[in-house]
């Protein structure tokens, strides 16, 4: 489990790509300051297993689901990436749930400044836009933002200076890619209504569509 409040900016060293597999290589310091064998590390957004590291640098393999559905497939050597430690059972709790379990990628269509904020409006998969509300959570590329504005098939979130500079996200321009992690919480409110009423319509026929057509709600 993560929190989405970014520790530090890593650089790719060495990218292995077998297939639809990889084997990346990641410098790193702070994050490395307690490391071991099998920590999970998030890097932009994905939960990665840790499977070498040295006092500079860390190894984590990608599998083909991953490298299919994130935007890791893209990194180079030299490219930028966020990196967060697992969350410690007593540390503080400065952003929302995030998994680690990406949801798909989006594309930044639009970048606005406003004073001394940013504002980023992103594509978001078909399918995920119902898990998004205004003033809702959301990881772009593992940074826990706020949704600002939703309209169609995008969201608008608004980055503050801290955010650009600590963060990946201050680099990116119009047109890249950002791997989007909805709200968990959300995931599991939208999923388990769902799986009620298609139980009620399993076993009455009656649904709150049916109700609310037939003037009872």
């Amino acid at each position: 489990m993560f929190t989405g409040i970014i520790e530090e900016i890593g650089t790719m060293q060495k990218i292995h790509k077998q297939g639809s597999t990889l084997v990346l290589n990641i410098q790193a310091s702070k994050i490395l300051s307690d490391v071991h064998l099998g920590d999970s590390i998030a890097v932009n957004g994905v939960c990665l297993t840790v499977t070498e590291f040295s006092g500079t640098s860390f190894s984590v393999d990608v599998m083909p689901e991953t490298f299919n559905s994130t935007s890791l497939a893209m990194l180079k050597p030299g490219s930028k990436v966020n990196l967060e430690r697992a969350m410690a059972a007593g540390g503080r709790f400065g952003g929302h749930f995030v998994s680690g379990h990406v949801d798909g990628t989006g594309t930044i269509k639009a970048i606005k400044p406003e004073e001394n904020a940013v504002y980023y409006t992103i594509s978001v998969p078909k399918d995920g836009i119902r898990y998004c509300l205004h003033k809702g959570s959301v990881a772009l590329d593992g940074t826990s933002l706020t949704i600002f504005y939703v309209k169609d098939s995008t969201i608008t979130v608004s980055l503050i200076p801290h955010t650009r500079g600590e963060t990946i996200l201050g680099n990116k321009r119009v047109g890249d890619m950002v791997n989007i992690e909805f709200d968990l919480l959300g995931k599991y409110v939208f999923s388990m209504i769902e799986q009620k009423s298609e139980d009620e319509k399993q076993s009455t026929g009656i649904t709150a569509d049916f109700l609310k057509q037939t003037g009872f709600m």
